[in-house]
């Protein structure tokens, strides 16, 4: 008989907060071609991480990591253990955990399953929405190190969740007791992507971009359409948290200079936002599933200082899905569904 097992995946952390660690990172993960694809030319990418990118970065973000790391380690790999062991005691089927980027890896993942007779695996991306930098880089990933670890296992996929009723129902519910409280606007802020991006996932070249509101615009170029992906989370999760249309907005964060990224950036919407009278602010980062550096650091550190610099009195950062009981029912119900039915569907 055929023996399943299920495989979460997630981006990944530095070992530490040391600046070499760091480094290490940033060199795994800016290095990914579906990262950062420019320029075209191996070398001269090369070139961009390793010469100038990683050697003025490194320093910063050992900083950043040391603001947030805890006793256990990185916030991001400890609360996805968490959740492994939490989804793992809900259910007879091995739960292995991998991120993209660092420790736990991805081949020493497979080969722990292909050791135990796994020959039929369900990745679980913990990413709700499709981008060729996230979603499709740690799918690649799996595959790749399959084929050379574990060629006869049969591996599917669970397909971005992003418009989910179950998905969204946990997202709502586990915001619930901060949309509650008193506040003036709520922020959806998302991990932003390089404009170009969106048309180069257009395999149509016929959609993004050139259709008006294309975005709202029904079309299969949305399958690998990040920001109508996005836009879709919002508006279902406004619909159901019924959400006055003038007190909430989306921006983007993360992003790297010398290239236009996805807009509004959300640094430049609390400077926006205080100035037009909203004190109180809320901040949600649905493309993350779970807490990491650019929720706890970037938004709930950096992002509490910069709006109230600029004159907001109150912020508040609702805190991801992470491990929380309506995100393991959610990844339970995903993991039974396919137990029972097979093919997980899009």
């Amino acid at each position: 008989m055929s023996k399943k097992a299920v495989l979460l995946l997630n981006l990944g952390s530095p070992d530490s907060t040391s600046v070499p660690d760091v480094k290490r990172y940033l060199k795994e993960f800016l290095g990914d071609e579906r990262v950062i694809d420019k320029p075209d030319n191996s070398l001269l990418r090369s070139i961009l991480v390793h010469g100038i990118i990683i050697p003025f970065r490194a320093k910063n973000s050992a900083h950043a990591y040391s603001t947030i790391w805890t006793k256990e380690g990185s916030p991001l790999v400890v609360t996805s253990r968490h959740t492994q062991t939490k989804l793992q005691a809900r259910t007879d089927l091995p739960v292995e955990l991998a991120m993209n980027y660092g420790s736990p890896s991805i081949p020493a993942a497979l080969s722990r399953l292909a050791a135990r007779g796994v020959d039929h695996l369900l990745l679980f991306p913990q990413y709700p929405h499709y981008a060729m930098s996230s979603w499709e880089t740690v799918v690649a990933k799996v595959h790749r190190e399959a084929a050379r670890l574990a060629p006869a296992m049969k591996i599917e996929c669970v397909q971005p969740y992003y418009q989910d009723a179950d998905y969204i129902t946990a997202l709502v519910a586990s915001a619930r007791p901060w949309l509650d409280r008193p506040h003036d606007h709520l922020l959806f802020s998302y991990h932003s992507i390089p404009a170009r991006h969106l048309t180069k996932a257009d395999s149509s070249h016929a959609h993004c971009s050139v259709v008006a509101d294309c975005c709202n615009t029904c079309s299969p170029a949305h399958a690998t359409c990040y920001k109508a992906q996005i836009t879709r989370t919002t508006q279902a999760f406004a619909r159901q948290a019924g959400l006055d249309p003038a007190r909430w907005s989306i921006a983007f964060q993360s992003r790297i200079a010398n290239e236009p990224w996805l807009k509004p950036y959300t640094d430049f919407e609390y400077k926006r936002l205080a100035a037009a009278g909203k004190k109180r602010l809320l901040v949600i980062t649905p493309a993350f599933v779970t807490d990491c550096l650019e929720t706890l650091e970037e938004i709930r550190v950096r992002g509490a200082e910069d709006f109230q610099a600029a004159g907001g009195s109150s912020f508040e950062a609702i805190p991801c899905l992470n491990d929380q009981p309506v995100w393991i029912s959610f990844l339970e119900n995903r993991v039974r569904q396919w137990q029972s039915t097979g093919p997980v569907p899009a």
